[in-house]
């Protein structure tokens, strides 16, 4: 991983490997995040230094060092994630003689990128490919999209079940019927909602990649039409794809809108006090944020995009609304705070679609299942996973 934050995605899934016998260890770029994340799953972190953009120097040194860890790790698969991290972790395996190398695409920012910086991400996500032996995508839609750019032979990468990273906990802790009136109600006293409004989410960081723009657009209209309709908005704003300071400053003066930051106590109280979730963004992967919706029983209105398409069944758990168009997300919007029977039928489809095709177990399970594959295939017997 380049950046070690994006070891959360993986959470729950290293200690399932532990217990059937595979020995794992996670490389990032270094911060207090990694070794936390060492702590919570039991695992041995190794801190390298990945800057997040394209700079030729920094990377050289970057790949030595990748390099010389893998060396002395000597592991069985390198499993490699991001685009970053899956180019220099997937030269380096190959340097270091690792037989398994595993590049996991979570999403393709080429897609949205423009000129020179286009160019660049597609070098880099085609030469993480050609040097990977396998390539696993988290949804459909971006595989067909990878295979479309010519980043990657369609014969060499696949999804695993019905496509994420992870699946999602919704027998577990992504259960409403974990979550009362009283959890709900508890989310909205602690930021001024009235215990009857209609409350949309939005879940993410809060940047322009995100339709965070539009959705400032669209809820002008929705609050034109629904006065008493409240706007949950949980991440942090960020320098880097900012939204725009008039965005921003719209944000904050509006009294319907709900800045909440970023929430690091766990998300399901959160969608327990929503009605919808919104996810106006301009690409995706998979997106998280609508598997723990639907999982929680609601609907999602997302934009008709890769990964989107893949988390949001159109017209079955949620609505999907062309891209960059705010009048269309108005509209979606509220007609689902406007038909509670609507909102209830796409809520308990959304449920039902993500307790039977995105279990984590079941997930956890395939994963394994395509190590010992690999490890079969290539001869060896060991069980050690790098990450």
């Amino acid at each position: 991983m380049t950046v070690a934050k994006s070891l959360g995605f993986l959470r729950g899934q290293i200690g399932f490997m532990k217990e059937r016998g595979v020995e794992v260890s996670a490389i990032a770029s270094p911060d207090d995040g990694l070794e936390a994340f060492g702590r919570l799953e039991g695992i041995r972190t190794y801190a390298v230094e990945m800057p997040r953009r394209i700079t030729p120097v920094r990377d050289v040194v970057a790949l030595a060092r990748l390099w010389r860890r893998l060396r002395r790790l000597r592991p069985d698969i390198v499993h490699a994630h991001t685009p970053k991290g899956g180019l220099l972790g997937t030269v380096a395996a190959a340097l270091a003689g690792v037989r398994i190398r595993i590049y996991h695409i979570h999403g393709l920012p080429l897609l949205t990128a423009k000129g020179y910086r286009k160019s660049l991400l597609r070098w880099s996500e085609a030469a993480a490919c050609r040097f990977a032996t396998e390539v696993w995508c988290v949804s459909f839609s971006v595989r067909d999209e990878a295979v479309r750019e010519g980043l990657c032979p369609s014969a060499k990468i696949r999804v695993l079940r019905s496509g994420s990273i992870n699946g999602v906990d919704s027998r577990g802790y992504f259960n409403p019927g974990r979550f009362g009136e009283t959890d709900r109600l508890e989310v909205r006293r602690r930021f001024g909602i009235d215990p009857g409004a209609p409350v949309v989410g939005f879940v993410g960081r809060v940047v322009r990649d995100k339709g965070v723009r539009e959705l400032v657009k669209a809820w002008k209209m929705v609050r034109s039409a629904i006065p008493n309709a409240r706007l949950l908005v949980i991440g942090e704003f960020e320098e880097q794809d900012s939204p725009g300071r008039d965005t921003i400053e719209a944000m904050e003066s509006d009294r319907s809108l709900c800045l909440v930051g970023k929430v690091t106590s766990g998300m399901a109280p959160f969608y327990a006090a929503m009605d919808l979730l919104a996810l106006p963004t301009y690409r995706e992967g998979f997106p998280v944020t609508a598997m723990e919706a639907g999982s929680m029983g609601l609907p999602v209105v997302a934009t008709r995009v890769p990964g989107c398409v893949d988390g949001v069944e159109d017209g079955v758990t949620g609505t999907l609304v062309p891209v960059r168009d705010a009048e269309a997300l108005a509209g979606a919007l509220e007609r689902y705070l406007l038909d509670e029977e609507l909102r209830r039928e796409h809520g308990a489809a959304g449920r039902a679609r993500m307790t039977r095709d995105f279990g984590q177990a079941e997930m956890w399970n395939e994963v394994h299942a395509q190590y010992e594959r690999l490890l079969q295939r290539s001869d060896s017997g060991g069980t050690t996973v790098c990450e």
